[in-house]
């Protein structure tokens, strides 16, 4: 723990200035003319450079009730009990007394679109040799039954998983049929282009609970150029099959607020200075929610970096003007949420930790996520697997034909990245102000730094992660009553129990 953040000059203040016991164990942040304090409880608080300058020269503010609002987040030293201090960090790492909950299952490498930021390196729907074995899909599901988690979630990726639907239809039956009897809470999630959906599979998907997610780049003309597809246009046979699953769940009398297809939005250089047309495209579809996902540098991404990709000065702006945009038609009665943003801010407002496992410390990687590729390769998560996809084995964990659970989450590979992602013991992170509300991916390190411990002055991820925390404090500082209730509501979350299949 630090009491001094490196976002400050204290030498400006003098040599021999006192580190006074009536100052708590804090870090801060300059954000304009205020600063930012936080603890490790993850309180947080804004002050003016006077009460902050008063704070270190031992002069708390005049003001009685500004004084014990401090006193009560443990601004000051000996104004809050150990024993609060420590249920708080508790509540914050709560993730951290069970283990891997979600296991990712690619079921194939092969997929019938070309998408031109695509991370799996995909495999054309000709190619043999690329898909799961209902013999490799047992032994998943059997290891990832062992995770002590009492809630597990299974999540088909690709490629394109609905080409290898035999196997996505065994592990829903598999895991329910076995979960049930060890009272775990199953889950199931499905990541699809939609395009290879029909009748049938729709039926069993939505009988069994199985939330499926798409992905939607914004208008018909954008989705197209990002996601080419011979059979078509993209878009339509994406739209088409979220209209037909929403309308299957509303004819189970499901709330549709809650009960609807999930779509993401991955950014290009074509998407930005687009912003309206994209939330537009949202709303226009029922959505509740839009997830502003910056490109990653993985698989064939790297190849097309030229053409599509930008600086993280960029994707910031991009992501202020989706937030403006969203909060003002918040304001005008149209629910719609951003999820980057309501991930940090539950961090920010509960006290609690959402469990968003790239964002948390240490982060998910083999002890909240586990990835099983088509050939049984166990990888620490599914950014893992795409650098394996590369070329570089570096995050493999071991294979399912000769590893069990315990030596899989047991691995150098996970102990590693449990040391490389602990934010408490990195440098550039430890003394940082929003090191209770942030995380690091040693995977995304490793494959831009050369390295799994990010260098974090020079990290654009850290950027990034930055960049978004400090509007989200400053709109949470300048909020309006109307504009501070919808941040606030966003942090909520929203249980969907139709999803949860409970043993």
């Amino acid at each position: 723990m630090s009491r001094f953040s490196s976002g400050l000059d204290l030498a400006a203040h003098g040599p021999s200035l006192p580190v006074l016991d009536s100052l708590g164990a804090i870090r801060f942040r300059a954000l304009g003319d205020r600063m930012l304090l936080t603890n490790d409880a993850g309180d947080h608080a804004l002050v003016s450079q006077a009460e902050f300058h008063g704070l270190l020269e031992g002069r708390p503010p005049a003001d009685p009730a500004r004084r014990d609002a401090l006193a009560r987040q443990g601004f000051m030293a000996g104004t809050r009990a150990p024993e609060d201090l420590a249920a708080a960090m508790a509540r914050r790492k709560g993730f951290l007394a069970s283990g891997p909950y979600l296991h990712v299952l690619v079921t194939t490498l092969r997929c019938n679109q070309g998408c031109v930021y695509c991370h799996a390196s995909r495999i054309g729907m000709a190619t043999p040799g690329h898909d799961m074995s209902l013999e490799t899909a047992d032994q998943a599901v059997a290891v990832a039954l062992q995770s002590p988690s009492p809630t597990l979630t299974f999540e088909f990726q690709g490629g394109e998983p609905l080409a290898n639907w035999p196997v996505v239809r065994r592990v829903v039956e598999r895991a329910l049929e076995l979960g049930r009897g060890l009272g775990k809470d199953i889950r199931f999630s499905l990541v699809s282009n939609l395009s290879l959906m029909d009748d049938e599979k729709m039926a069993f998907l939505v009988d069994h609970g199985v939330q499926v997610c798409t992905s939607l780049d914004g208008p018909q003309d954008l989705h197209d150029a990002n996601r080419p597809f011979a059979g078509g246009s993209s878009h339509a046979e994406t739209v088409r099959w979220m209209e037909r699953i929403d309308r299957a769940y509303q004819d189970r009398g499901l709330d549709p607020t809650l009960y609807h297809v999930e779509a993401l939005l991955t950014v290009t250089r074509a998407s930005l200075g687009r912003a309206g047309d994209i939330v537009e495209e949202y709303v226009r579809r029922g959505l509740q929610a839009i997830f502003v996902r910056p490109l990653n540098p993985f698989g064939f991404a790297t190849l097309t970096w030229g053409k599509i990709g930008y600086g993280t000065g960029e994707f910031l702006a991009f992501h202020r003007a989706v937030l403006d945009d969203l909060v003002e038609r918040n304001r005008r009665g149209t629910q719609i949420l951003e999820r980057l943003a309501t991930i940090f801010l539950s961090k920010i407002l509960s006290g609690t930790d959402p469990n968003y496992l790239d964002i948390r410390s240490p982060c998910g990687a083999g002890i909240g996520q586990i990835a099983y590729d088509h050939d049984g390769s166990v990888f620490c998560c599914d950014e893992g697997r795409m650098v394996n996809q590369m070329g570089d084995p570096m995050f493999r964990m071991g294979h399912l034909a000769r590893d069990g659970y315990g030596d899989l989450v047991e691995s150098e590979v996970v102990r590693s990245l449990c040391v490389a992602s602990c934010l408490e013991a990195l440098p550039g992170c430890s003394d940082c102000a929003y090191l209770p509300w942030c995380g690091s991916c040693p995977v995304y390190n490793y494959a831009t730094q050369g390295n799994i411990f990010g260098r974090m002055p020079e990290n654009e991820k850290c950027k990034l992660h930055m960049g978004v925390l400090d509007d989200l404090i400053g709109r949470l500082a300048s909020a309006d009553e109307t504009d501070g209730a919808i941040l606030r509501r966003w942090a909520i979350p929203r249980d969907r129990p139709f999803f949860s299949h409970e043993g």
